[in-house]
């Protein structure tokens, strides 16, 4: 075995080590199960679950008085121009 020295907050060291009692082990224990796990997590891809994407199913098109063809229209249409003056 290896040892390692980490810089920690003393409070929360004494909180571990009283953790630790409680629960029967040792705060080397502890932090020896946390870094295996941590090691071992890397060589392991993470589950990937689906994403829900939103999906345009069509309908509608332009509105009248648009030209595709035409930038100016298409940027008119983008910037408001085009609103319907009711």
């Amino acid at each position: 075995m290896t040892n390692l020295t980490i810089a920690l907050d003393e409070a929360i060291v004494r909180k571990a080590r009283i953790r630790a009692i409680q629960e029967g082990t040792s705060v080397s224990a502890k932090v020896r199960d946390f870094l295996a796990q941590y090691a071992n997590a890397a060589a392991q891809p993470l589950p990937s679950k689906p994403v829900d994407l939103p999906i345009f199913r069509g309908g509608g098109g332009l509105l009248p008085g648009i030209d595709p063809s035409s930038n100016k229209s298409m940027l008119d249409a983008a910037d408001g121009f085009l609103d319907d003056p009711r």
